[in-house]
């Protein structure tokens, strides 16, 4: 999809940048309900109502778009009914009806149309969309809604433009370049999905005003130099000051070069190359 920009009538316009969602089906055409699921906002907070994630509330009301992760249908033919926009996520979804009727929901790929057929399962043609084993994709296929267990469902390259590339195979598993540089072992039974994620104008997108975030369940953050002492650790100082000491979070954790991931992480050993810093 483009991006539309405007004509500066207002300040917010002169930076905003959207989608001109010209990708999508006609605006007329509604969400599946039978697929569709009440979203109940958190607020940022967990199931004992403490506050966990800050900076969180508001925003419109949505619903939940059950996307079928796991592609499990297999060998049964669907045809792309429709594209459309889940405000849950960055990407795009498409709308499948099988050849048994049954309706699903996948993440829409580059180069996806109403009208074009998808399959899943092993006997599946390398076509953007399609669904099938590592095992069964020739090397240096951009693949996305990877698996990382088998029967599991796809749980990463999920969000707009991404893609993965298959690098390797070696007995029961697949080396696989991850969008983060990340080279991993993955198990070859396992299912992704061909091609790359489509919207990929999304990165280009500007907001362009405050109320826009609102919008989107985002409240307003200040920064950590700008607090008190008792508030955060580079709070502070006479006058403006640059924190005076190293970059931390609020509970001190250092921001800058320093490794946050566990050292003992049960999944470490199927890193083959880290992600470059």
């Amino acid at each position: 999809m483009g991006i539309k920009t405007f004509r500066p009538f207002t300040p917010s316009l002169r930076w905003t940048a959207i989608s001109d969602f010209s990708e999508l089906s006609p605006k007329n055409k509604k969400p599946e309900k039978s697929l569709m699921e009440n979203l109940r906002s958190s607020g940022g907070r967990n199931s004992s109502g403490r506050l966990t994630s800050r900076r969180r509330g508001g925003g419109h009301k949505r619903n939940y778009r059950v996307i079928d992760f796991k592609r499990d249908k297999i060998g049964v033919d669907g045809k792309v009914v429709s594209i459309e926009y889940d405000p849950n996520r960055t990407a795009n979804i498409a709308l499948i009806e099988y050849a048994d009727k049954e309706l699903r929901y996948i993440i829409a790929p580059v180069g996806l149309t109403v009208g074009m057929t998808v399959q899943n399962g092993p006997d599946a043609e390398i076509h953007p969309g399609n669904a099938l084993p590592l095992a069964r994709i020739p090397l240096g296929t951009q693949i996305h809604n990877l698996e990382l267990m088998v029967n599991q469902g796809g749980k990463i390259v999920r969000s707009a433009g991404g893609y993965a590339i298959l690098m390797a195979k070696e007995a029961e598993y697949a080396h696989v370049k991850l969008p983060s540089g990340e080279v991993r072992l993955i198990p070859a039974d396992c299912i992704a999905t061909i091609g790359q994620v489509g919207n990929i104008e999304h990165e280009n997108i500007s907001l362009g005003k405050a109320g826009r975030h609102r919008w989107m369940g985002r409240r307003p953050a200040s920064r950590a130099v700008a607090k008190n002492p008792v508030d955060h650790p580079m709070g502070g100082g006479e006058g403006k000051s640059s924190g005076g000491r190293q970059p931390t979070s609020r509970n001190g954790q250092l921001a800058k070069g320093f490794k946050t991931r566990h050292k003992k992480k049960l999944s470490s050993k199927y890193i083959v190359s880290g992600r470059p810093r």
